[in-house]
């Protein structure tokens, strides 16, 4: 489901012209990709604040604060939990933060328009430079990358395991999301 969502994603985007890694689907679970260095970093656009946000900056945004223009924010991934890395810090390393930020807005305003009526909360991207030097996407699109709800409000993501769904709860929405994007 994962894979379907993302070639659906990958198309999408490709027909908005924001580049991705996808090429084609090989079999049920397998694709082929263009190689692209992955850098340790992450972008993440936020429409509401949801997550890291409200936990970090307690009393600051409330649980789905609608952030007009959207947050973008980039995230140094290192375990246990990933950790935000200032944008002067990532242009030192010879990052374009520009024309990151670009592509994941334009991302995130192709996401929205494919996924509406769903409402795309946030999601995260790793970007890298492809062979000409311009920006890439990386990463998979998919509801694990996401916080996406449905009109009612109802988690059609991530925070289904995270809250605790069972497995089969968690594929049937997910096979649902899918049949929805895909017709």
């Amino acid at each position: 489901m994962r894979l379907d969502f993302y070639e659906a994603a990958a198309a999408r985007l490709a027909e908005q012209g924001v580049r991705t890694v996808f090429r084609e689907r090989l079999a049920d679970n397998a694709y082929r990709a263009d190689y692209v260095p992955a850098p340790p970093f992450e972008v993440i656009v936020k429409n509401l604040a949801t997550g890291s946000t409200t936990i970090k900056y307690p009393g600051l945004f409330e649980e789905g604060h609608r952030f007009d223009p959207p947050v973008v924010k980039f995230d140094f991934r290192v375990d246990p939990e990933d950790q935000p890395i200032g944008e002067d810090y990532l242009r030192a390393l010879g990052v374009d933060t520009d024309a990151y930020r670009r592509v994941a807005l334009e991302t995130n305003a192709a996401l929205r328009s494919w996924l509406a009526p769903l409402d795309l909360w946030d999601f995260c991207l790793v970007i890298g430079d492809g062979p000409d030097g311009e920006p890439v996407i990386n990463s998979e699109i998919s509801p694990d990358c996401m916080r996406l709800r449905d009109p009612e409000g109802n988690p059609l993501d991530k925070d289904l395991f995270r809250q605790g769904a069972t497995p089969e709860r968690i594929v049937a929405v997910w096979t649902d999301l899918v049949h929805r994007i895909t017709g």
